[in-house]
């Protein structure tokens, strides 16, 4: 089996777009998940090429240097562990990213943030505000509900982390969403 990594594949709609694109070339994976295919047989170069000019047609690369691999890793790691999974894992989020990739998270760190120029910390911080966002849209929580379920220590922490990133209050950016819809329908 060969192992291909593509940056930018972070939903389900990628995923199906890579393996729509490898089936075209007549290639098939035995696993499909965030970021890593692996596909059952060899891939040629011509294969390889067609692949790559394929995927930056739907806005995604095929990766080949390393440190971007590992990078994509660690973003698909806390995509999937923020926006995919049912409950954030109860350990520290630095011992679980560094389990999950089999690194020493102050070598992932380092790279991160020479890469990304931002902290490992601070891109998930951004992704959960992005999930908080969505939990205030969909309306389908309280704001003590969405704090427990993201682990904030109160929903005042989650308040202010929220208010730092966005310059809005959850309370005020939940109105907006509501003032919109409203305007909307009165169209």
């Amino acid at each position: 089996m060969k192992k291909l990594y593509i940056k930018y594949m972070v939903s389900l709609r990628c995923k199906l777009v890579v393996k729509e694109e490898l089936n075209k070339l007549g290639l098939h994976c035995a696993v499909l998940n965030l970021g890593v295919v692996e596909i059952l047989e060899d891939i040629t170069e011509s294969q390889c090429e067609q692949l790559k000019t394929n995927l930056m047609k739907s806005g995604l690369e095929l990766m080949s240097d390393k440190k971007s691999i590992l990078i994509e890793k660690i973003k698909n790691v806390v995509i999937e562990m923020i926006h995919y999974s049912n409950e954030l894992p109860k350990e520290n989020y630095s011992c679980y990213i560094s389990e999950k990739l089999g690194y020493d998270y102050t070598y992932l760190a380092n790279i991160f943030s020479e890469v990304k120029g931002i902290t490992i910390q601070q891109f998930i911080i951004n992704h959960k505000i992005e999930k908080i966002k969505e939990f205030l849209l969909y309306d389908e929580l309280t704001l003590s509900e969405i704090s427990f379920k993201m682990h904030y220590s109160s929903v005042a922490h989650l308040s202010n982390q929220f208010k730092k990133n966005t310059g809005l209050c959850p309370s005020y950016y939940k109105q907006m969403k509501n003032s919109r819809s409203k305007t909307l329908e009165s169209i």
